[in-house]
């Protein structure tokens, strides 16, 4: 078994119970894989990011147990401590390690965004929060022109939510 299904057990397990949480980190990897590979990322670029997309929102739990609340800059704070655990205990290499965790702690800010594991991370988790929260089709058009810049996370876009 491969590391990153290793990996998609593991976080499974972490979110026993919820059915919820665990779709929508399953629907983030999907999006993150199709475009990471569409956009041509190296295979060590591909694997990093597939590896942040199923550990984004570890933070979560923790958030809720500590602050009543699952905002995004409780996520950031709290979630890298929790996947570096992880992702050491499965055996992922120092530095995917440190990177997920940099992007895990960054996953909720929409500047200076440094690479494009990040920038198509982002526009995975948007892809899928747009539709789970059901948003509106001007916030679509909103998120379209603030955060997409991948030519397959626009296509995407464009074509789940029917906006030009």
């Amino acid at each position: 078994m491969s590391k990153l299904e290793q990996l998609t057990f593991k976080m499974t397990e972490y979110y026993t119970a919820d059915p919820a949480r665990v779709q929508h980190f399953i629907k983030v990897h999907a999006f993150a894989r199709l475009i990471g590979v569409s956009e041509g990322l190296s295979e060590k670029e591909l694997f990093t990011l597939e590896t942040a997309a199923l550990v984004h929102d570890i933070g979560i739990k923790k958030a809720e147990e500590i602050y009543g609340s699952s905002a995004g800059h409780y996520q950031e704070e709290l979630g890298p401590p929790i996947a570096e655990e992880m992702l050491e205990e499965l055996g992922f290499d120092r530095d995917v390690t440190a990177r997920v965790c940099y992007l895990v702690a960054h996953h909720h800010t929409y500047t200076d965004i440094d690479g494009a594991d990040y920038q198509i991370l982002i526009e995975a988790d948007f892809l899928v929060n747009l539709y789970e929260n059901g948003e509106s089709v001007s916030a679509v058009k909103a998120a379209y022109d603030k955060i997409f810049r991948t030519e397959t996370g626009k296509r995407l876009c464009r074509a789940m939510f029917g906006i030009d």
